[in-house]
């Protein structure tokens, strides 16, 4: 009895003095994954890009891929890019905003704006070969949409549309651009306090009124930011532009593309400079964007 008593003793002894294992080892070991992911997809790839970029076909190194940037051709490719991706955001922001608020504040069944939601959480990644087969299939020459309307008279091809331009790509990327808004902005429209249109009409403000001087200056940021964000997965599209045009309209990645993988105009050297400039278009995008999502989430907490 008495051996048993001093070895309980003991196991109790060896229990206090063991140390536990700190909490925050734990939360490391839980991010670790991430970490790895990160450098694994991130690192090493910007690493082995920007190391590329300074090569020639021999694997000399060379600053000539650079100034190959300032060539007409890969400027124009620059320039076609941005405007897409700018007509796109705007054009996506803009009726996604409007989307949002009717089922946010217009007062519209709830069961709809879950409707609304999850349809944008799956257009919203909705894009590809999928999506180029899909606006062919209905807005194509031989679409279901043009036949229909050439039997009622409109010929949209006749009248200047093709789907294979500049604004048939921008109608495309639409699809997925503005459900992509409504995802972003619903949560800043729903963090409008009732407070303030309560204040506002005490005070006798009109509803364009509380609109223009309240709830605009306080959303602009989150819209702005969104609009960016829009810019940003418009500007690095690929296969949907690739897969509906065929490299008809000359865009950056499309071009990159052809540098990198191409048979004739291969280049990986010049490939890899074209995606160092891609980064840092995007870099400016996503810095902006932080700095508007810290001034909306600023006004938002109050």
């Amino acid at each position: 009895m008495l051996s048993k008593f001093r070895q309980n003793s003991t196991t109790q002894r060896d229990a206090r003095h063991a140390r536990p294992v700190p909490s925050s080892l734990l939360n490391w070991l839980g991010v670790l994954p991430f970490f790895l992911f990160i450098f694994l997809f991130v690192f090493l790839p910007s690493f082995s890009l920007v190391s590329g970029s300074f090569q020639d076909r021999q694997g000399n190194f060379t600053f000539q891929n650079y100034l190959d940037l300032f060539s007409p051709s890969i400027l124009s490719a620059y320039w076609v890019t941005i405007r897409i991706s700018l007509a796109s955001a705007i054009g996506g922001g803009i009726l996604g905003f409007f989307m949002a608020y009717a089922v946010t504040l217009g007062g519209l069944p709830k069961g709809l704006r879950n409707a609304l939601l999850t349809f944008s959480g799956v257009a919203s990644n909705f894009a590809g070969v999928p999506l180029a087969f899909a606006f062919i299939a209905t807005l194509g020459r031989t679409g279901m949409v043009t036949v229909l309307l050439k039997m009622a008279g409109i010929d949209l091809y006749d009248r200047g549309f093709s789907l294979y331009s500049f604004w048939g790509l921008t109608l495309t990327y639409l699809y997925f651009q503005f459900p992509l808004m409504i995802l972003i902005i619903t949560p800043a429209l729903d963090g409008l306090k009732r407070e303030w249109r309560e204040a506002a009409e005490n005070l006798g403000a009109s509803s364009w009124t509380y609109w223009r001087r309240v709830a605009l200056p306080v959303l602009t940021p989150s819209i702005l930011g969104a609009m960016i964000l829009l810019f940003g997965n418009a500007f690095g599209a690929y296969a949907t532009a690739l897969s509906l045009t065929g490299g008809f309209i000359n865009l950056i990645t499309i071009l990159i593309g052809s540098q990198i993988k191409g048979d004739v105009l291969q280049n990986t050297g010049l490939g890899y400079a074209l995606a160092i400039g891609m980064v840092i278009v995007m870099a400016g995008a996503i810095l902006l964007y932080y700095l508007l999502r810290r001034r909306s989430e600023r006004w938002l907490r109050l």
